[in-house]
């Protein structure tokens, strides 16, 4: 878990150093609070008009959808701040395994509700068509 965090910071190192040296060039005297106002701005308003968009279309399936995807999201920042934290403290264990094992388990009980929730479709479903066919032998 260590050598990924120290890889994906060594790519984050080398991205801003290649901002910082093309600003640089530009003549631009942007400090690095500067670059990360500019930067990350950019990158949030792009992320949120590509999420919004795709949240748009979900929201007309259903809800449950953009719920996951939201929840989703949680839980990945949780998982690796809690692994982030155990190797800080050195309190537990800092292993990658240990967050796709988190990951794992909150899908695992996700995949249990939508099967509770399916079944429960089903079971009105049938209710309906069944109350459906009495009514209709009834008055026939």
């Amino acid at each position: 878990m260590a050598d990924i965090i120290r890889f994906i910071a060594a790519i984050m190192n080398e991205i801003h150093d290649i901002i910082m040296n093309a600003a640089n060039h530009l003549g631009l005297q942007a400090t690095d609070k500067d670059l990360h106002l500019w930067i990350i701005g950019i990158i949030g308003i792009l992320s949120f008009f590509i999420v919004h968009f795709i949240f748009k279309r979900l929201a007309k399936w259903s809800i449950t959808s953009i719920s996951f995807i939201y929840t989703f999201t949680l839980i990945l920042v949780l998982v690796f701040a809690i692994e982030i934290q155990q190797g800080i403290t050195g309190r537990g264990n800092m292993e990658f395994q240990d967050a796709v094992v988190g990951i794992y388990g909150f899908l695992l009980f996700f995949a249990i509700y939508v099967i509770y929730r399916i079944i429960s479709f089903a079971i009105r479903r049938a209710s309906k068509k069944k109350a459906k066919a009495g009514r209709t032998r009834r008055s026939g």
